[in-house]
């Protein structure tokens, strides 16, 4: 008995370093995440909600999983540079947040998942075949919904019931920016309210535009959607206070630096929803079976404070509906 207690011992105590070093070797999924502005404190109202779910869904960085973070700072040739980074050390996921890190890394990889995130439309673009079927190795989430042009007009118009002309800022070297033109032009008519359209593709030139704006009357401002624009969120929305031009901007996190109205889906929840995507894939799923998300959630937000600024009373149908007030 003590001969073959010993034998047992031994052989249980032979089978430890294989299981110690099995557990040594695992290997942590290493996840690319391709933004588009230039640091890591530009996109912190992102990146935090990004970092916080994948500790929400277990993960913990540095030990269960590795981001790796590129921030291609909206220029093309470095959007293609990091894609080319991220493929060629093998990533085992890439996060790509807009459309354009989509195209180029899908591009350069027909092989590792691509999770999409702010895409405007990805059938059109090519990207995926259809959002139920996406085929290929692109998934993730899409932008495109009902259209709610006429919904942000509708509401900008009762928060100022002397609307009648109206600035829609749009980024023309930005492909999503110019295919809201048509939608609010088609609202503006149907509203009765006169629309013009106004480029701004260069920060500097930021003030020059607010001030041209006032100058000539427009009764206010609807900013379009496109990453420098929403990069330079602060400097746009405070200029826009600045001249008492009462501005609709197209997502909540805007709304700080003093627009007076947003009506958007949830992008925080986007990226959250692209956190779990990515969690479905290392777990095994395929892109191409997982479909595409279109906005579940819209969050309307009205700022009490910049009502007040400008002079506007918010009627009681609007506060009673709004997801926040910002006092």
């Amino acid at each position: 008995m003590r001969r073959r207690t010993f034998i047992t011992l031994v052989a249980a105590a032979a089978s430890l370093p294989v299981a110690t070093n099995a557990q040594q070797t695992r290997k942590v999924p290493r996840v690319g995440v391709l933004w588009h502005a230039g640091s890591a404190e530009e996109e912190a109202v992102y990146l935090t909600v990004l970092q916080k779910s994948f500790n929400d869904l277990g993960y913990i960085e540095g030990k269960t999983i590795t981001l790796e973070h590129r921030f291609p700072a909206e220029q093309p040739e470095r959007f293609r540079l990091f894609a080319r980074e991220l493929v060629d050390s093998k990533v085992d996921v890439i996060i790509a947040v807009t459309s354009v890190g989509v195209k180029v890394t899908k591009e350069l990889t027909q092989t590792i998942p691509i999770v999409g995130v702010l895409q405007p439309n990805p059938v059109g673009d090519g990207l995926i075949e259809s959002l139920a079927h996406p085929g290929g190795n692109v998934t993730g989430l899409s932008l495109m919904g009902p259209d709610l042009s006429g919904k942000r007009l509708a509401l900008l118009k009762e928060m100022v019931p002397t609307l009648s002309r109206f600035a829609l800022l749009v980024d023309p070297s930005n492909p999503a920016s110019l295919q809201v033109i048509a939608p609010y032009s088609a609202a503006a008519e149907k509203l009765g309210l006169q629309l013009e359209v106004l480029n701004l593709s260069d920060p500097s030139l930021i003030d020059q535009v607010f001030a041209s704006i006032a100058d000539r009357g427009f009764d206010g401002v609807v900013l379009g959607p496109a990453p420098m624009i929403f990069n330079e969120r602060a400097r746009i929305v405070a200029a826009a206070l600045a001249h008492k031009l009462p501005t609709e901007v197209f997502t909540a996190e805007m709304m700080p630096f003093g627009g007076l109205l947003s009506y958007a889906p949830d992008i925080k929840d986007y990226f959250r929803r692209a956190a779990e995507f990515t969690d479905k894939i290392l777990k095994g799923a395929k892109p191409a079976d997982l479909p595409v998300e279109q906005p579940a959630q819209f969050k309307m937000v009205i700022s009490a404070k910049v009502a007040k600024t400008l002079g506007l009373t918010i009627p009681p149908s609007l506060l009673s509906t709004a997801d926040e007030v910002i006092e």
